[in-house]
């Protein structure tokens, strides 16, 4: 009993120590779903976030995960300006074989269950058709593909903003937001990767590419032109720019203090393995990092207007802005001497305070 009894209070510790609201588990042996939902803040709105499917070690660590990533988007959706809250969900498996309609379909219930305080989209290892399939049991859910309404893939608008963040960054070291004669890295080469790999070759920048699909890795490498490189060469590559656009916890103690950067910026969420310590640290070595929230809110603007029914227009609107709010994160940094990871989350906490204390007056 009082093991049970321990485990109950450690989750339950973790949730108040990240201030969640609600989380909830997830299992149908029928079509070996396993997931959990976490909802962290609905002050701003209905909780969205992505459903990322991926074969954790543990459940332990794929609740550390989702309850990192939903309190992530509460920040997204406040610093981009949306109506929005955060909240994330993650299915425990193989995306590749483990995947099924009736599996979708199932977690679709758990969703309309909670009765629009979550909202998903996709994610790492979900896809448009699997939204798709979640529609059939739900309404509480976006990113379909747009020939059922939906706003389709919102990678191409993840991929932009980091772009754009990129440009901001390189602003405030270089002087100029030419990116032509630079040199980048990123990491994963997913939807989101390389859209962005496009955008910048576009612009003439030199490119490395880094995955663990090496047949992937390959044909990005001759479609773009760029340079595959071996993933424990990464941090010791002589580049301008680190752009990681896989998985998080990528900026640690060991691969700070191999880093020549000059700027961090990419669409990985929970890029800090430490916000607090790794924030700190790149700020000692200066190195200019861009608050992974903050500029990969593309995606999220895109599901935001297909929830809203803003056209393409507005949505490539919102986006755009992603550039002065990076700017904007940069001169708060500056001015407090703090880390660019603690003005974000300043300005975010800031406007969800003052919504906040203004829905308590009424």
């Amino acid at each position: 009993m009082s093991d049970n009894s321990s485990v109950v209070t450690s989750i339950l510790d973790q949730l108040s120590a990240l201030g969640h609201k609600k989380v909830v588990f997830c299992n149908d042996p029928d079509t070996g779903l396993k997931a959990i939902i976490a909802v962290h803040d609905t002050t701003l709105g209905p909780a969205l976030g992505g459903t990322r499917m991926w074969n954790y070690q543990s459940e332990a660590e794929a609740l550390e995960d989702v309850l990192r990533l939903s309190r992530g988007m509460t920040y997204k959706a406040a610093i981009t300006g949306l109506n929005l809250g955060g909240g994330k969900a993650v299915i425990i498996g193989d995306s590749r074989k483990g995947k099924s309609e009736a599996m979708m379909r199932s977690y679709g219930r758990y969703i309309k269950n909670l009765n629009g305080e979550f909202i998903t989209a996709e994610d790492v290892g979900t896809t448009t058709k699997d939204m798709e399939y979640i529609r059939m049991e739900t309404s509480h859910v976006t990113g379909v593909p747009e020939s059922i309404g939906g706003a389709g893939d919102p990678s191409p608008y993840t991929a932009k903003g980091v772009y754009l963040g990129i440009k901001a960054c390189v602003k405030e070291v270089f002087g100029t937001d030419m990116l032509a004669g630079r040199s980048v890295v990123v990491q994963g080469i997913g939807n989101v990767g390389e859209h962005l790999v496009e955008l910048l070759r576009n612009d003439n920048v030199e490119v490395f590419i880094s995955d663990i699909n090496e047949e992937r890795l390959q044909y990005v490498a001759r479609k773009y032109k760029a340079k595959p490189v071996e993933a424990d060469k990464i941090f010791t590559l002589d580049a301008d720019i680190y752009a990681p656009c896989a998985l998080g916890a990528t900026v640690n103690d060991k691969t700070i203090a191999k880093m020549k950067f000059a700027i961090i910026a990419g669409s990985a969420n929970n890029q800090l393995a430490d916000e607090q310590k790794h924030g700190n640290l790149l700020l000692e070595k200066n190195i200019l990092f861009a608050p992974d929230y903050l500029i990969n809110a593309g995606g999220l603007i895109n599901c935001y207007s297909e929830l809203t029914g803003f056209g393409k227009k507005r949505t490539i609107q919102l986006t755009e802005n992603i550039y002065e709010a990076t700017r904007n994160v940069i001169r708060m940094s500056k001015k407090d001497n703090i880390p660019t990871i603690l003005a974000a989350n300043t300005i975010a906490e800031q406007r969800i305070a003052d919504i906040k204390r203004i829905k308590s007056s009424f």
